[in-house]
């Protein structure tokens, strides 16, 4: 992944991430250039959680790409250490780009990594901790052999990126993918042999490729269980497993995931549905997401996946604000053990460490079609609602409309009324709704008498500024029979991560409100229906700031 950005303190887009957007320091640190994008190299070690991420210290906009290093005992908090890697061999003197780490059998870490070098090729180079029993890994030396692959035959020099975690397979051959791209449109995953961890061997064959995609970054595979939430790292195999398969692409700039099986034998991924096939059916987040990358949390037991949210403003709003781009919260991923076709998200619970103790609770508001209700809770621009919505059966079943061409992007939001949606929560609201963030559901209407459900959130009325990104996400949200309608969502200042149905549905909002800030803020329910009634339960908390610091040396 190739696209960076920087990020300070501003007066209206104003301390965006003071829960999530790790590595924000909004207002506690000062004035810090600081930035975060591309999510790189997550790992657990010696008691502490590790995350690099792309760094410019000289702008806010892409270029001198290093590597910066947190460290945190919970993911929540988190202490700022010095570079770990910078531009500085002519092999990745244009960029330390994308990578990871991986554990060697001797207990060793390896840092694998895309250089861009002298003329812009990209090459894979490694890099070890200077002392192995700093639980900080606070030195790493870059290997001596660097690079030790460059881009193959058939392959473009600037298509050759992001290596990920190795992993042993049966026949005792350590395995690393890669995303590219041949024929230009074919998207594709490279795979690596290794039994030394410096000498790779390419294999004839690719482990998955989609025709029409583009090139592939970021790719990333790993197992989930179809039995239990409990994450798997990849030397899982056997039955009660299945295999994602993910891809950023660059030039939709969307993260794709698909589920299916791996032949670790023959180095081969299929999909259980090639209908919903990589870079063609599901993605991690329907909004502003990009870039994510998981990593096996032994401590835990859980698979946890970050990535980065990016800005719609312009380069000159952000050289004058002085920031861009956050990471997201970090999210559990688990497979939806009851449909077996997508994957669940959620927030780790360390994010429950923000709430404050007491709670607002609201049961049973009756929404009647067109209404708006305030909830009246003081500041609402740091909050983590969790929001039911009932409706009654008989109703639903009784609605004879059909609504066979709604899409939430391509709909009039929550302006556009039907008979059965949209109903949800307007966030980020001002009290003459001059600017709101509505998130909501959307029921249509199938000729045979089913339904569909869209998980929506609406930026076109979430800023008065008219240089910034207005679009309406989201996509479609199983509801399996017997359950009602529920979201989570963690608001903070000027990000709204949205989670419909207990995480099956994913958008992140990235917005830019100049009257609805600070006590300004609203919240309120509304249902824009024209023919049904909708009972909603809420519970809300409003929450604290995540601590940054430098780290003591």
């Amino acid at each position: 992944m190739i696209q960076l950005t920087l990020s300070v303190i501003s007066p209206s887009r104003i301390r965006a991430g003071e829960l999530s957007g790790f590595p924000r320091n909004c207002g506690g640190l000062g004035l810090l250039l600081e930035y975060s994008v591309c999510p790189v190299a997550p790992l657990y070690y010696k008691g502490w959680y590790h995350l690099f991420y792309q760094y410019n210290p000289d702008s806010v906009v892409w270029g001198n790409v290093t590597w910066a290093h947190a460290v945190s005992k919970n993911l929540v908090n988190w202490f700022i250490l010095p570079l770990a890697m910078v531009p500085d061999h002519w092999y990745d003197i244009n960029g330390v780009m994308s990578g990871s780490t991986t554990t060697l059998p001797d207990g060793r870490l390896m840092m694998f990594y895309s250089g861009m070098s002298t003329n812009l090729s990209q090459l894979q180079c490694l890099a070890f901790p200077k002392n192995f029993s700093d639980p900080l890994l606070m030195d790493w030396v870059k290997y001596d052999g660097n690079p030790v692959l460059y881009p193959p035959p058939n392959i473009g020099p600037k298509d050759f990126r992001d290596p990920s975690n190795l992993w042993i397979g049966p026949d005792g051959k350590y395995r690393m993918i890669m995303g590219s791209k041949h024929n230009n449109t074919i998207g594709c995953v490279l795979v690596f042999h290794t039994t030394d961890f410096i000498h790779y061997k390419l294999l004839d064959d690719v482990l998955h490729s989609v025709p029409g995609t583009g090139m592939w970054e970021c790719a990333d595979i790993y197992p989930v269980s179809t039995m239990n939430t409990n994450g798997l790292d990849m030397s899982v195999y056997g039955s009660g497993v299945k295999y994602v398969l993910k891809q950023s692409g660059d030039e939709d700039r969307h993260d794709w995931y698909a589920i299916g099986s791996y032949d670790a034998w023959n180095d081969k991924w299929y999909p259980d549905d090639p209908e919903k096939d990589l870079g063609i059916g599901l993605r991690y987040d329907y909004g502003k997401f990009y870039a994510s990358k998981t990593f096996y949390d032994p401590l835990k037991k859980r698979r946890v996946l970050w990535g980065y949210v990016g800005e719609t403003d312009t380069v000159k709003e952000d050289r004058i604000k002085r920031w861009a781009n956050i990471l997201n919260f970090p999210r559990t991923v688990t497979l939806d053990i009851k449909t077996q076709t997508n994957l669940i998200q959620w927030p780790i619970e360390e994010v429950e460490m923000l709430r404050f103790k007491n709670h607002f609770e609201f049961k049973d508001i009756e929404l009647r079609p067109g209404s708006i209700v305030p909830l009246n809770i003081g500041s609402t621009t740091k909050l983590d609602i969790s929001a039911l919505f009932k409706l009654c059966q008989a109703s639903l079943n009784a609605t004879l409309e059909s609504d066979v061409s709604y899409n939430c992007t391509t709909s009039e939001g929550s302006a556009g009324r039907g008979v059965l949606g949209p109903f949800g929560l307007l966030v980020l609201a001002d009290a003459s709704f001059t600017e709101q963030t509505p998130v909501y559901f959307y029921i249509a209407k199938n000729t045979d008498g089913t339904s569909r459900t869209y998980f929506c959130a609406d930026e076109s009325r979430s800023s008065t500024l008219s240089n910034v990104g207005k679009r309406v996400y989201g996509s479609t949200v199983p509801v399996l029979h017997g359950e009602d309608y529920n979201m989570r969502l963690l608001v903070d200042h000027s990000i709204v991560e949205s989670f419909a149905q207990g995480g099956r549905t994913v958008i992140s909002s990235r917005v830019y409100p100049t009257k609805a800030i600070y006590k300004a803020a609203k919240v309120f329910l509304f249902n824009n229906a024209t023919d049904i009634s909708v009972k909603a339960s809420l519970k809300i908390w409003k929450m604290g700031r995540a601590k940054f610091k430098h780290f003591p040396l």
